[in-house]
């Protein structure tokens, strides 16, 4: 897959780093062939990609305690990792007894005094039961920190990624202050987000990008979908009717 997506970003004399943020116009019909690779993989489940979002109209009901909200990134994180992508239900082969994990991360934007206790809580998810049970764990110099300029995998993920924030906040309707039409990089983004979309739904008709993707299969479905979302929120939360109206 690798080799693939360099080589067609080499083709497109895509030279830098591929973000959502260098959409143009100009280069709309290159990012669009570089998605139709990217979806090819998942739409043949060589890939999978979950997608974490929260809705900042669901305010938590019980307050959070100061380690809570200081820590909040890794909290998620460590959340997405544990549910996200199924791995309990992972079809683990009869002849195989145990199954390594590898973890990359995107540079981590915190201290390194937390990133070190965050991979140490990652790792500590071989002791969990439902990974136990399933044969998988986490070796620690198996989880790292990488640079995505060096990883053409998560370069594409940050374009979907910056899609459908784009989409869930309402930015396809943004306009230059005192314009009366959308910007022809706003357009341009929008293109690229209703491209992306009809490739998710050739894997998932209808699919709604804005609530958590049902468990059609029950649980195993988290492994087996080739792609999913997941609104997360607080199990007890009030809407904020202000910050619903902001998207």
């Amino acid at each position: 897959m690798n080799t693939a997506l360099n080589n067609k970003k080499a083709e497109l004399h895509l030279n830098n780093e591929i973000k959502w943020q260098r959409v143009t116009e100009n280069y709309l019909s290159k990012y669009l062939a570089l998605m139709d690779v990217f979806f090819d993989f998942i739409k043949a489940n060589k890939l999978k990609v979950r997608i974490m979002c929260t809705q900042n109209a669901r305010v938590a009901v019980t307050q959070l305690d100061p380690y809570q909200r200081e820590h909040e990134y890794f909290l998620l994180y460590y959340q997405f990792i544990k549910h996200a992508f199924g791995l309990p239900y992972f079809p683990k082969p009869k002849d195989i007894e145990r199954v390594g994990l590898r973890l990359h991360f995107d540079r981590l934007p915190d201290t390194r005094e937390k990133s070190v206790r965050f991979k140490s809580y990652i790792g500590a998810l071989s002791k969990q039961p439902q990974f136990r049970n399933n044969g998988i764990f986490v070796r620690d110099d198996n989880i790292a920190e990488v640079d995505s300029a060096d990883h053409v995998l998560m370069q594409c993920l940050d374009v979907v990624l910056g899609a459908m924030q784009f989409r869930l906040n309402d930015m396809h309707k943004e306009k230059p202050k005192g314009q009366r039409r959308r910007g022809k990089r706003t357009i341009a983004k929008e293109k690229l987000y209703k491209h992306i979309y009809a490739r998710i739904e050739e894997i998932y008709p209808r699919f709604n990008i804005g609530v958590t993707t049902a468990l059609k299969q029950g649980h195993p479905s988290l492994w087996k979908h080739q792609y999913r979302h997941w609104i997360f929120s607080p199990r007890e939360y009030e809407m904020d009717s202000v910050a619903s109206k902001r998207g």
